[in-house]
């Protein structure tokens, strides 16, 4: 079956770092591209970071310079790497995979093109 397994959350002081991770199984991961949605409670889920077909990333702008998206295509996972952590990154990190030809960077963000989803990964950041 389809799994998309995120990994890599905790609790870090602001300023600080982590690295998510998901690992994707159960569908042909080329015919895909990925990204990092995050909800906090009363709150829409917002896209975070995401790849584009053309290989190019998005990312949200409060994000922007701190944070960098990646993946390992053999290993079939995907990376959030996040830098100069501050508290209002505080949520709930899910990753997510659409299919490569709703992809554009025009959609980064649409969270209904998104087909697939992890079950997320707590990020709490503390001043």
């Amino acid at each position: 079956q389809v799994q998309l397994v995120e990994s890599g959350g905790g609790s870090v002081q602001s300023g600080g770092s982590l690295r998510l991770a998901c690992a994707a199984s159960g569908y042909a991961y080329s015919n895909y591209r990925m990204g990092w949605f995050r909800q906090t409670p009363g709150k829409e889920r917002e896209g975070v970071a995401s790849i584009n077909a053309d290989g190019s990333a998005s990312y949200v702008d409060s994000v922007q310079g701190r944070f960098a998206i990646s993946q390992d295509n053999a290993k079939k996972t995907l990376y959030l790497q996040m830098n100069s952590l501050k508290v209002e990154d505080t949520a709930m990190y899910y990753c997510a995979a659409r299919p490569y030809s709703y992809s554009s960077s025009a959609n980064a963000f649409v969270r209904r093109v998104y087909t697939k989803w992890g079950q997320g990964t707590q990020v709490t950041v503390s001043s």
